[in-house]
């Protein structure tokens, strides 16, 4: 092996120096540092910088972009064949990527491993991708501003169904008690409505990685007379994301108001006023009234619930097709009254009230609110013998692209896949779910 030291190299004629020939190696050893004083192309920190971008395009090996998002987010798509070492740089030119964000199109080859699509997300941020080869394609081998990593796995759209518990059913020694309001009803699925009449939501968005916590409402509880409660909030919270259900309204009792909530209570015959629902979650339940006196039914997702000189029926509640078959959910609890038939629950879940006074050994007993329906409890006369019934508890429902779902979960949810392409989750107790 011969050594050739000099201290430059010039062309003999021209600008032009070749080294080798095709397919030869030069090896650079360890320790040996390059120095770039000119414009020389092809080394890793000597990339060709191109003029502002402002609309998505087609990333070329060699290149820098800085890239301006102020009017929109964009693509930038890398190249669909790449040899090793090849880079591409990409910088926030006007420090916007925080609000709208580059999606990194990996067109075929890996990111990080992957053929998902990234994206850079933090303002003034700065990577470079190098592309080492075909298992893990592109990775970041410089960032700046680039938060926890430099290449972000991009968010994806998650439907959402959110029902609390229904409220605790009215107890109480006279005739007109109260059923009570159908848990808070929330749903971004399709053109489904949410509650109260409240238009279909605007789905959520998840982050990969992150752990989303479920919590599922229990239904208002009732343990003597006048003691019934509200139901309990249901909710989804994680990264971007909260959305929460309101219980429903407890149903007005003997000397007790009616609830408001997701859904409002019904009145009793003393406290005659109704519980007002919670817009876009659930409707107003119905007043109570005397001579002779009658409990109002409590308000569902769909409907009031009715005025006690009616019948006291619940309102009904909500169909949704989120988990791949029609299913109501959401309905009031039907009242107890004096001189008249009990008021039947709410479709959906809606408990029956029990029979009111005179007495009679054929009186019919009031019955709960459905589980995982967030249907309301059905108002109880005691002086029949009778308890009151608790409300029903919660359900969170989430569907998801089957590419997208992680298959991470705690706390046992029924997972659906292939439900028109989608994975259903169906939570009926807490537990979390990591995008």
């Amino acid at each position: 092996m011969s050594e050739i030291k000099v201290n430059k190299l010039s062309p003999r004629s021209g600008t032009d120096v070749t080294l080798g020939d095709s397919g030869d190696t030069f090896t650079i050893p360890s320790g040996v540092t390059l120095t770039n004083n000119g414009t020389a192309t092809g080394f890793g920190d000597n990339l060709e910088w191109q003029s502002v971008q402002t609309t998505g395009f087609t990333a070329v090996a060699g290149r820098g972009y800085p890239c301006n998002t102020t009017s929109a987010a964009f693509t930038v798509t890398l190249p669909a064949s790449a040899s090793v070492g090849d880079q591409v740089q990409i910088v926030d030119y006007a420090g916007t990527f925080n609000t709208n964000k580059i999606t990194l199109g990996a067109n075929g080859l890996n990111i990080n491993g992957a053929t998902d699509n990234k994206q850079l997300d933090t303002n003034r941020e700065g990577v470079t991708c190098t592309y080492v080869d075909a298992t893990q394609g592109w990775v970041a081998t410089s960032g700046v501003n680039s938060g926890t990593q430099a290449l972000d796995p991009v968010p994806y759209s998650v439907d959402f169904l959110v029902v609390a518990g229904g409220g605790g059913g009215g107890q109480g020694p006279n005739g007109g008690i109260g059923g009570a309001g159908a848990g808070g009803y929330r749903n971004s699925y399709s053109t489904e409505t949410s509650g109260g009449g409240g238009s279909s939501e605007a789905n959520i968005s998840l982050s990969v990685g992150s752990v989303y916590t479920i919590t599922i409402g229990a239904g208002g509880t009732v343990s003597g007379d006048n003691t019934q409660t509200d139901g309990v909030n249901s909710s989804i919270v994680g990264t971007g994301v909260s959305i929460t259900s309101i219980g429903g309204g407890k149903g007005g009792g003997s000397s007790t108001n009616a609830g408001s909530g997701g859904s409002g209570g019904g009145g009793g015959e003393l406290r005659l006023t109704a519980g007002s629902g919670t817009a876009n979650q659930g409707y107003d339940g119905g007043n109570g009234t005397t001579g002779p006196d009658k409990g109002g039914g409590g308000g569902g997702a769909g409907a009031v619930g009715v005025i006690g000189s009616s019948t006291g029926n619940g309102g009904n509640g909500l169909a949704s097709s989120i988990t791949g078959s029609s299913v109501t959910r959401g309905g009031g609890g039907g009242s107890s009254g004096n001189s008249r038939a009990n008021g039947t629950g709410g479709t959906g879940g809606g408990g029956n009230g029990g029979s009111g006074y005179p007495y009679n050994a054929s009186h019919t007993p009031s019955t709960a609110g459905t589980a995982n329906t967030g249907g309301g409890g059905g108002g109880t006369f005691s002086g029949n013998g009778q308890t009151g019934k608790a409300g029903g508890s919660g359900v969170v429902i989430l569907s998801m692209p089957d590419a997208n779902y992680s298959g991470t979960t705690a706390g046992s949810p029924t997972v659906a896949t292939g439900v028109s392409g989608n994975t259903v989750l169906t939570f009926t107790g807490s537990g979390t779910y990591t995008g």
